[in-house]
């Protein structure tokens, strides 16, 4: 592997050390995307040798990096919105990874099993406790990306947008946003597999037409051409939004709630439209009264809340996806240096489908 070293241990046994680059925080962003003024790659030496990891833990070189919008939330320096705990600063930030077991010092991991866990440090190389580390099978038919995308953060939350929280009937209208986003690519495919009928919104026309023809989608609009969004509602929904995945807030949330039909629901899963502003300068919703008309029920949600789903998660995505009726689009950077990159892809029309980083390529 690149960057060990062999030095001499004690009674002349080797110890491996490793050249680690990780992403600290060393600056709060309050407002606009995170930059090398905020987040900073540095190198570490890291011994991997049987006498450096505590009893119980494991030495991992990680393999993939999952990069998702809620990370930014935790670089504000303000505890607000989706309430999750800052990051410390001159501290390494943790992202859900996956990666290769080099040794072991637990009795539930053997050297070369491939696992992962929610809170990996965003590193090449990690000493990790065995809290949250699970091992995969590499040879189940599933791509390793896909622990990230259908059967990671993503894929949980658009399952339980869709499934738990929303649970559409056959032939509901179904309007996601952010439709070729990570979340919104397998929710509009989990609302098709119930009967649903699925519009989506979207960035460019390249990602309309993803939408329709990869992903399923009965139908989908370019948001920056049709820009009057109470107008294009009125147009792909003629009998009205009986479902509303929202991952944009803002000004798409306030156009659908003139459109909702009675009893509709709205689960909240993000509002990305909204991340990167303090609160004072986000974007109000002026008629929440149309949820008394309608007796809508508007939900936030967290998926750490659901933990208790997600083994009926993992094996209803993972039937769908062996089964091929469930389909990932990965968007993929190359080495770790690419961090900073690939979190401001998430905030551009440019992204399609899950961002990850391939750790070494």
């Amino acid at each position: 592997m690149t960057g060990l070293e062999g030095v001499g241990g004690c009674g002349g046994e080797n110890s491996t050390v490793v050249e680690s680059r990780e992403w600290v925080m060393s600056a709060y962003a309050a407002e606009g995307v995170p930059t090398s003024d905020h987040l900073k790659l540095r190198t570490t030496k890291l011994s991997l040798d049987a006498n450096s990891i505590p009893d119980g833990h494991v030495a991992v070189e990680l393999l993939w990096i999952s990069v998702d919008p809620y990370l930014r939330t935790r670089m504000t320096g303000h505890d607000d919105g989706l309430y999750f705990s800052q990051f410390a600063l001159n501290e390494v930030i943790t992202a859900f990874g996956v990666g290769r077991v080099f040794l072991s010092k637990n009795g539930k991991f053997s050297t070369g099993d491939i696992v992962i866990n929610p809170f990996f440090p965003f590193a090449e190389y990690c000493i990790a406790p065995p809290t949250f580390l699970r091992v995969i099978d590499p040879t189940a038919g599933i791509e390793l990306p896909a622990y990230l995308s259908s059967l990671g953060v993503p894929g949980f939350a658009a399952w339980v947008g869709i499934e738990v929280l929303g649970n559409p009937k056959p032939g509901s209208n179904v309007f996601i946003s952010a439709a070729a986003g990570g979340v919104g690519i397998f929710a509009g495919q989990l609302a098709k597999l119930k009967g649903c009928r699925v519009v989506g919104s979207t960035g460019t026309d390249e990602k309309v037409k993803l939408l329709k023809e990869e992903f399923g989608y009965d139908e989908a609009f370019n948001y920056n051409k049709e820009t009057d969004f109470d107008a294009a509602l009125r147009k792909y929904f003629p009998n009205g939004i009986d479902l509303y995945l929202d991952n944009v807030g803002g000004k798409m949330l306030e156009a659908v709630l003139n459109h909702v039909n009675l009893h509709a629901r709205i689960p909240i899963c993000g509002m990305i439209s909204q991340y990167n502003q303090i609160w004072t300068e986000r974007e109000g919703v002026r008629n929440l009264l149309n949820m008394v008309g309608k007796e809508v029920r508007m939900e936030g949600y967290l998926v750490g809340s659901y933990l208790d789903r997600f083994d009926d998660f993992t094996k209803e995505m993972e039937t769908y996806t062996k089964e091929g009726k469930l389909r990932s689009k990965h968007k993929i950077y190359c080495g770790i240096e690419s961090f900073i990159e690939s979190l401001g892809s998430m905030f551009t029309s440019s992204n399609i489908g899950k961002v990850v980083i391939q750790v070494k390529p």
